[in-house]
């Protein structure tokens, strides 16, 4: 068979004239059978919506028990008017040839509702459904629109390492990468690279060194944690956006991550309105209220410290304590965004012993209560969402802080040249491809936002 070349069913939908003749392939989601004519719901991805297509009986009874839902087919027709009231157009079938079978008594997908904890174990299959196909298409418009915004502004696409020796968070949390018998003490000198390599946690201490050469790039990747939480909100493997811009200081990379969202959701509205549409109505009834909030109100803006003043004086009682230089937990920052502000906020300057040793160290702190030029981008229904800083330019106190921080700075010398040949003030921040479609869709879980999750005891496909 040549490669398909023929219409979508999503451009038959939205373009089809009455009359004209159309070749669709896709599969069968749902076949009713009447006197006179049987019908097949035929879905090829492109929308949500499929295509009715009628047979006209007794002319394709032969074929009819070969239809069954999940079967792969080919069908040549006119298109006509509907008679329903779902869509404008319906293909009266003209041949229909099965391209692959899915028998009944096996094929895992019938016309119910099933589970999502059910469908996860058909991973391979549930993009079928109309909830993964919708998922992966907002999926798809996410990522178009975080490229059209960072193209547009003139950054530069980079490509940092999947394998790296270094530790950007400094946590440990890594999975490793080796040739070696680990049956055995490893000798790491002997190694593929000559010593201990693990998959990168992100990538932005290279594109750091890429920045302060191009001025504006970004990082759109995997990244690995190896992180045994077994939660909602994680992944062991996940996608990273990571803008880096040379001359630039926290404001700036502020004004960036709000203008970034604001495009983005505004962009997946107008790509995805009837998935969107359907999140609304299924999954979540605030999703189109969360994305009309990211697009239309300015962000309000205030220090960590300000933070911590506002819950304290909230009256709330929260789970995790409040007090300054703990960090804030998702009750904290959705009660912030969703009550007191009801918009999207950002907060800046936290405390230093809570942050990472890259973040530059504000002048003029009292050593007990140093901050950093950080930030967190809380949205109302999800928390944190953006997390970026002004990188520490200043060599002395960039090689004090890793010392601080129990790292050896003999291992970061590259990233420490940075700071001795032409250093400017540059910033950044990292955004969760993943969690993002997550909050954007409202589904509940992250793994159903990727199509083969990675978490503890799980890569079976």
């Amino acid at each position: 068979m040549a490669v398909n070349t023929g219409q979508r069913i999503a451009q038959v939908l939205q373009q089809g004239q009455v009359g004209a003749t159309v070749q669709l392939s896709g599969w069968v989601r749902s076949k009713r059978e009447g006197k006179t004519h049987a019908f097949l719901d035929l879905n090829d991805g492109s929308s949500l919506t499929g295509i009715q297509t009628v047979l006209a009986r007794p002319e394709f009874d032969a074929q009819l028990p070969q239809l069954t839902v999940g079967t792969a087919v080919a069908i040549a027709g006119v298109l006509v008017a509907s008679q329903g009231q779902e869509q404008t157009v319906e293909v009266q079938a003209q041949s229909v040839t099965v391209v692959g079978p899915a028998p009944a008594e096996t094929y895992p997908l019938q016309k119910k509702r099933h589970s999502f904890e059910f469908l996860r174990t058909i991973a391979h299959l549930r993009a079928r459904t109309n909830t993964f196909g919708a998922v992966l298409r907002v999926r798809n418009a996410c990522a178009q629109a975080i490229h059209q915004f960072f193209q547009e502004r003139g950054f530069l696409w980079v490509h940092t390492p999947i394998i790296s020796t270094s530790d950007c968070e400094g946590a440990g949390e890594m999975f490793a990468v080796t040739t070696l018998d680990l049956g055995k003490t490893p000798d790491y000198t002997q190694d593929f690279f000559g010593k201990p390599a693990f998959l990168t946690v992100s990538g932005q201490l290279e594109a750091e060194a890429l920045a302060l050469a191009l001025s504006n790039v970004y990082t759109f990747g995997p990244t690995f944690r190896a992180e045994n939480s077994n939660t909602a909100r994680h992944l062991a493997e996940f996608w990273m956006v990571e803008p880096e811009m040379a001359f630039c200081d926290l404001g700036g990379d502020a004004d960036l991550a709000e203008a970034f969202l604001k495009h983005v959701f505004a962009q997946v509205l107008q790509t995805c309105p009837e998935d969107m549409a359907f999140f609304q109505n299924r999954i979540d009834p605030n999703v189109l209220r969360n994305a009309e909030q990211i697009i239309q109100e300015p962000f309000a803006r205030i220090t960590y410290t300000e933070a911590i003043e506002l819950l304290t004086q909230s009256g709330r009682s929260f789970q995790y304590p409040v007090a300054w230089g703990l960090d804030l937990q998702s009750e904290h920052e959705r009660f912030l965004a969703e009550e007191h502000f009801g918009r999207p906020v950002i907060v800046m300057d936290y405390p230093a012993q809570i942050k990472a040793f890259y973040m530059r160290l504000n002048d003029g702190c009292p050593p007990e209560q140093q901050t950093v030029r950080a930030m967190d981008v809380l949205a109302p229904g999800i928390g944190e969402i953006i997390g970026g800083s002004q990188r520490e330019e200043r060599l002395e106190v960039l090689t004090a802080r890793m010392q601080a921080c129990g790292l050896d700075p003999e291992v970061y010398w590259w990233y420490l040249d940075l700071r001795r040949f032409g250093s400017v003030p540059h910033a950044g921040f990292g955004l969760g491809f993943d969690r993002l479609v997550q909050f954007m869709t409202g589904m509940n879980n992250i793994r159903d936002v990727i199509p083969f999750p990675r978490t503890p005891l799980n890569a079976e496909f």
